[in-house]
């Protein structure tokens, strides 16, 4: 047996390359990508301002050190604070996250992409107030919107066949991965310091998934994003600072993250042969995710639940006055949901509450409604027929649903509620396949998502700053060509 490593420096794992040399050689020349990301960029950023409602999310904000004072601070939107760029990542993360209200992808690993965010905006906040002071030309619009679907389609193409919650890791590492790339290349990375960058985000400690499931569910996940783009920025400042790299940080043997974390962890992954233990690309990288992004539109709820929560509204007027008579509720879904949200027993907090299936399809059935109070500790204890329906539903699976769910061809979310009564009767059995924010009802869910956005700015705003911010983000054209930093003046308090 040897007893002496070869130490031979490898070239940078393929995989990094692959990132690092989109991030830095494509070109966005989707329109269709550009308009969607300015959406998201509407509607990312009124999920944040209300998230500001409440208590829980805003006593993370602000600087570390009460009264610190950061020349060309990055601000935080809906605030007064002007931070250093990694503090505001973290504060417009944690915001964007917290209600559970921002865009979506599902695929073998899900997350959402707009989370990347944090990173983006106070990045090229900083560098854009910077550059102007040094007498350079601001950053604008049109970057962040670039770096918002380069962050979408790694962390989202990443996510199409490799599933990190099967080996126990939580999917922020994608948004650290993502927001490391593209807030490096706002840096002014060549690919070497690109890659660098990319390579400490890997061999970075990972967040477990404990804090998204039952019995362990808790607040922590409305952070953990804006924890994860944060992170990202400290990373891509290191290397910016000549911080060498780690070239195999993926594939060494033993020590690499494919031995470490995404195989011992997992029996069946590490029986299979090796090349069938890497990260697989399902398609090349390109504006993909962002073009079929999904929008959470009606609900703040856990997207597996939307056509659940859609399916119960509709079913709101046949059951609002027979909830004494309801025998047993039937909850047809996929199998990603029953593994992620379908839970029973108590609901400790809101976290808890916004990750159960039976608690998001109840509300909406007793009230015809769900908003982000409807998880509250006080409205939760004034309201205990929600945990009567609770005890009377059914979870079974639709194996049709859960092959559509994952058909790249179709990307189907379905569920269906069916109310059964005392007396023998029922109501009828309410599908729905597509939910609102997907883009195969675009058409029908931009409008309501921009009415969501002018409902969020308002909870924030007076009317006269609503209008224009509204006005600014409705002209593709003028937002793009908006220095960045003018363009967070408007979102500042």
């Amino acid at each position: 047996m040897s007893t002496v490593e070869t130490n031979v420096r490898p070239e940078y794992d393929v995989e990094l390359q692959k990132i690092a040399d989109y991030v830095l050689e494509f070109t966005i020349d989707s329109d269709e990508a550009l308009q969607t990301a300015r959406h998201c960029l509407m509607d990312t950023l009124g999920c944040g301002l209300l998230a500001l409602r409440f208590p829980e999310c805003t006593k993370h904000l602000g600087p570390i050190v009460e009264g610190t004072l950061v020349p060309h601070g990055a601000r935080v939107p809906g605030t007064s604070f002007r931070l250093d760029p990694v503090k505001a990542a973290w504060d417009i993360g944690a915001i964007i996250r917290w209600l559970d209200y921002n865009d979506t992808w599902l695929a073998a690993e899900w997350g959402h992409p707009s989370d990347n965010l944090g990173g983006i905006l106070a990045v090229a906040d900083h560098l854009s107030q910077q550059r102007v002071a040094d007498g350079r030309e601001p950053l604008t619009m049109r970057q962040v919107l670039e770096a918002m679907i380069m962050a979408h389609e790694i962390q989202g193409v990443l996510a199409l066949d490799n599933s990190f919650n099967r080996v126990g890791l939580d999917h922020v590492v994608l948004v650290k991965v993502a927001s490391t790339a593209v807030v490096a290349k706002l840096m002014g990375a060549d690919r070497e310091r690109l890659l660098a960058a990319l390579s400490h985000a890997f061999v970075d400690g990972q967040s477990l998934r404990t804090y998204r499931h039952a019995p362990n569910a808790g607040s922590r996940k409305s952070w953990a994003a804006g924890d994860a783009t944060s992170r990202a920025v400290r990373l891509a400042d290191i290397a910016m600072r000549g911080e060498m790299g780690i070239p195999g940080v993926l594939t060494a043997p033993q020590w690499g993250f494919y031995d470490v974390l995404f195989s011992h962890t997992n029996r069946d992954l590490a029986t299979k042969p090796e090349e069938e233990r890497r990260f697989t690309f399902q398609r090349e990288l390109g504006s993909h995710v962002m073009e079929n992004i999904l929008f959470k539109i009606s609900f703040p709820a856990e997207f597996h639940a939307q056509t659940a929560c859609e399916a119960a509204v509709t079913l709101h007027p046949q059951v609002k006055d027979r909830l004494d008579e309801i025998e047993r509720i039937v909850l047809t879904t996929h199998d990603s949901a029953i593994r992620i949200i379908s839970k029973s027993g108590s609901l400790a907090n809101p976290a808890d509450r916004d990750h159960c299936l039976q608690y998001m399809t109840a509300v909406p059935l007793i009230f015809g409604s769900l908003t982000a109070e409807h998880y509250e500790d006080v409205f939760h204890a004034a309201h205990p027929r929600i945990d009567e329906l609770r005890g009377k539903m059914e979870v079974v699976e639709d194996q049709d649903y859960s092959r559509d769910y994952y058909d790249p061809q179709k990307r189907a979310i379905a569920n269906a509620v069916q109310v059964f009564f005392n007396d023998g009767s029922a109501t009828e059995k309410v599908a729905v396949d597509y939910p609102i924010g997907h883009r195969r009802r675009r058409a029908e869910g931009i409008p309501l998502l921009e009415e969501k956005f002018a409902h969020n700015l308002a909870t924030r705003f007076p009317a006269g700053r609503c209008a224009q911010i509204v006005e600014l983000c409705g002209d593709q054209a003028r937002l793009e060509q908006t220095a960045v930093h003018r363009f967070v003046d408007l979102f500042v308090i």
